[in-house]
C-alpha cells in the first residue's frame, strides 16, 4: 500500500511540469472549442508561401509544416515573409494589415484560405498579421489564430531552428492544438490526489477492521478461558444444598 501511495506522488512532477512544451517560456492560448476541419473540395490549392526577403533555406521542411495544417484543419494557409511593405521596411501594423487584406483577393480564389502576412524590416523585430476567408472562419476562429500567433512568438528566439523550421513547426504544433481541447494540467493531478485519497481511505478502514477482528478474537478467547463460576452460574448440588438448608441458617 505505502510503494503504491509513492509510485502515484512520485508522477506528480510530470504533470505539473506542464508536459514538457519546448522553446521560451510563451505562453500559449488553450483551445476551448471543439473544431471540425473544412471539408474537401473547400479549397482551390495554390502555392504554400512567398518569400520576398528570401529566407527560406528548404522549401520542402516549410511546406511540410503548411500542409500538415492543411490537412488537420482543412484550411490551406499561406506564409506571406517580407522584409519590406511598398519599399517601407519601417511599415507600421496599419501598413501591413492594410497589404494583406489587399493581398488575400490576389493570391486566393476561394473564401477557405488563411493568410499570414509575416513582416520583418528591422532585424528582431516583426509584426504578424492574419487575413482569412469567411469560410476558414469556421475554424480558424479568433482564439484558433491566437493559438498560432503564440507558437510563432514561442519559437521566434529559437536559435536550433532556421526560418524553414520555425515557421514549420509553429504552424503543425498550432494545428494540432488548434483541432483538440486543451486539457487542463490540473485534471490529471486531481486524479492522482483523488485516487491516492481513495486508496488512503480504505487503507484506514481495512486497518481498523483488522483491529476490530483481533479485538473481538482476544475478547472470544478470554471468555473461553474463564471458569463457568465467573459468569454467574451455580452448580447443581450448590443449588440442591440451598433447597434443604435450614430455613434459620439462610438469614
Amino acid at each position: 500500500m505505502v510503494l503504491m501511495m509513492f509510485a502515484l506522488f512520485s508522477i506528480l512532477p510530470t504533470f505539473l511540469n506542464g508536459g514538457g512544451m519546448e522553446g521560451s517560456n510563451t505562453k500559449v492560448t488553450p483551445s476551448t472549442i471543439e473544431r471540425e476541419a473544412l471539408p474537401k473540395g473547400s479549397v482551390n490549392e495554390t502555392d504554400y508561401y512567398t518569400d520576398e526577403a528570401h529566407w527560406v533555406e528548404n522549401s520542402s521542411v516549410l511546406e511540410k509544416g503548411l500542409e500538415y495544417f492543411y490537412q488537420k484543419t482543412g484550411v490551406q494557409p499561406h506564409l506571406y515573409i517580407a522584409d519590406e511593405i511598398a519599399g517601407d521596411p519601417y511599415a507600421d501594423i496599419d501598413q501591413v494589415a492594410e497589404f494583406a487584406e489587399s493581398q488575400y483577393d490576389e493570391l486566393f480564389t476561394d473564401e477557405a484560405h488563411l493568410l499570414l502576412v509575416f513582416f520583418e524590416g528591422v532585424p528582431n523585430e516583426y509584426i504578424t498579421y492574419y487575413v482569412t476567408g469567411s469560410q476558414a472562419k469556421q475554424v480558424i476562429d479568433d482564439e484558433a489564430a491566437n493559438i498560432l500567433l503564440d507558437y510563432l512568438d514561442r519559437y521566434y528566439y529559437d536559435g536550433s531552428l532556421n526560418t524553414s523550421h520555425y515557421f514549420s513547426k509553429s504552424f503543425t504544433e498550432a494545428a494540432d492544438r488548434i483541432m483538440q481541447v486543451t486539457k487542463s494540467p490540473w485534471i490529471p493531478v486531481l486524479m492522482v490526489f483523488g485516487l491516492a485519497t481513495i486508496l488512503l481511505l480504505l487503507f484506514n478502514w481495512w486497518k481498523k477492521h483488522k483491529e476490530q477482528e483481533e479485538l473481538e478474537a482476544k475478547r472470544t478467547e478470554e471468555m473461553l478461558n474463564r471458569p463457568l463460576e465467573t459468569f454467574g452460574q451455580e452448580s447443581e448440588a450448590d443449588e440442591l444444598a440451598k433447597k434443604y438448608q435450614d430455613p434459620e441458617d439462610r438469614y
